[in-house]
């Protein structure tokens, strides 16, 4: 094994001591990627989920019926600080991203990495499509992975120092964890199986572990009692992303192309396969062996209940740290070894960028490679300004509320409309539901969404008012529908019009 400069004399399990941090190029690269985050930050615009995010940071709670509370505060506070800033709406997603970047060498260095695993660990990171992608925008896809990463390095750092402080921090980590996205339970739940059945058994007899769970669950109640409040409708929204996946996202048969794909093309893919496989199999990383089938297993579970691909993602860094640490050592058999070169990582950088970030011109989508997200983050002026003229046309706008299908819709009229003489609209969609009501003021409606069915049986009349015009953003075409003569009050039309699935956008 190469020599390396050791820090201390403590030792894992297996005898496999710990370098000193690759300080220089890993924080090179976290700079890299930051910067690479900060100047493409406000290319685009908002995306859908910022705006809706915007929206429910308006109508502050300690839950919605689709997330937790955390990026709605966080996006009220962000544009507070800068309203209008998409730059600075967008930092802490930078931040996060960066220092995930770091947290994936620490992982490395903890299992016994010098610097070319530390190295290795950090530029898989840096290239994965789906972390580089993420860390463009606020979402709560962004900030999960990295709390996950740094439970995991909490527990690998546990196994090698026995250190149960590091524990309590896990509690606080997962604290925060669950106001994001409530899968971090999953994560505890698998990793919690696999301890029992590979060890450290020990780790389950920790008075501390107890305590950083007390932490956890003080820090989920709020949330999990407006949960309990008002009909756990996470549940249903589970139900719903199980359903979008089968009908959008190509079925559960695109779920592991979809993990590699995110994990990056090349490099990613490749160190995850093979470090899943060194955890579960490498003699000098028994110890951490639950890792390798808590990857497996949660892999198993999201599979299995329909879940999306990227549930995976926090995952990622232990498995590009196990396999850097192999290929560091030469334990790696010889076709793994290409992959630690770095012509590799540049073609698998080349890849990622495009496919990540919106560095493509808008006048090139649809005709060059661009990330997925590039649709949803442009045209959202033109749909306040195809509502706003279709909205001056209707025979009463004081008596007219404007419904969208689609929570995106609703959420960028509330954003772009106002300066154009809109009033707030509303949507069933999502937790937007919850936002608010129409008032009863409203017997017409102006509805925004491509199948007016949602408001059939409602309204004495529902015809055509005309469709969207954003050029090549997201909605281009969106039928606009206008229904008069509301039969019933709105307080028994509004649940029926509740949808947390795809919408009828």
């Amino acid at each position: 094994m190469k020599k390396l400069t050791f820090m201390g004399n403590r030792t894992a399990p297996g005898g496999v001591r710990v370098a000193k941090l690759a300080r220089v190029p890993v924080l090179a690269m976290a700079g890299a990627v930051g910067l690479l985050l900060l100047v493409t930050s406000g290319r685009y615009g908002w995306f859908g989920d910022e705006l809706y995010f915007l929206a429910a940071g308006r109508h502050l709670a300690w839950g919605y019926a689709d997330q937790p509370p955390a990026l709605p505060l966080l996006a009220h506070l962000m544009d507070a600080l800068a309203p209008g800033s998409l730059v600075v709406f967008r930092l802490p997603a930078t931040l996060a991203t960066a220092a995930g970047v770091v947290v994936a060498a620490l992982i490395a260095r903890e299992l016994g990495g010098g610097r070319r695993a530390q190295v290795l660990t950090a530029g898989a990171f840096a290239i994965s499509g789906q972390l580089l992608g993420t860390g463009h925008y606020l979402a709560t896809s962004t900030f999960d992975p990295l709390l996950w990463t740094v439970l995991c390095w909490l527990l690998v750092r546990w196994v090698r120092t026995r250190t149960d402080g590091l524990l309590v921090w896990a509690g606080v980590v997962t604290a925060v964890a669950v106001n994001v996205k409530f899968l971090v339970l999953a994560f505890w739940l698998v990793a919690g199986i696999c301890v029992l059945v590979f060890g450290p058994r020990g780790l389950l007899r920790r008075p501390l572990l107890w305590a950083g769970a007390l932490i956890a669950a003080a820090g989920a109640a709020p949330t999990v009692v407006w949960q309990a409040a008002h009909g756990w409708p996470q549940l249903e929204m589970n139900a719903a992303i199980a359903a979008e996946v089968e009908q959008i996202y190509g079925g559960r048969l695109m779920f592991l192309p979809g993990m590699l794909a995110g994990a990056g093309i090349v490099v990613g893919a490749v160190l995850l396969v093979h470090g899943v496989w060194r955890l579960l199999r490498a003699p000098e990383l028994r110890a951490y062996r639950f890792l390798g089938a808590a990857t497996a297993g949660l892999t198993a579970v999201f599979l299995v209940t329909g879940g999306r691909s990227y549930y995976v993602a926090g995952m990622f860094a232990v498995c590009w740290a196990a396999a850097a640490v192999s290929l560091e050592a030469g334990a790696a058999a010889r076709w793994w070894r290409w992959v630690a070169t770095w012509p590799v990582y540049a073609v698998s950088a080349l890849i990622a960028v495009p496919l990540a970030l919106p560095v493509v011109p808008v006048s090139w989508l649809g005709r060059a490679p661009a990330p997925g997200f590039a649709t949803a983050e442009i045209g959202w002026r033109e749909v306040a300004a195809s509502v706003a003229r279709a909205y001056r046309q209707v025979p009463d706008p004081a008596r007219t509320a404007i419904v969208t299908g689609f929570y995106w819709h609703a959420a960028a009229l509330d954003r772009f409309g106002r300066p154009l003489g809109l009033p707030g609209p509303f949507s069933g969609s999502r937790g937007y539901w919850d936002l608010g009501t129409p008032p009863e003021s409203a017997r017409d409606v102006l509805f925004v969404g491509d199948d007016p069915a949602v408001l059939a049986g409602h309204f004495a009349a529902i015809t055509p008012a005309g469709r969207i015009d954003d050029g090549p953003g997201f909605g281009q075409g969106t039928a606009l529908w206008l229904a008069t003569g509301r039969a019933e009050p709105w307080s028994a039309v509004w649940p029926r019009m509740r949808d947390l699935g795809v919408g009828t956008g």
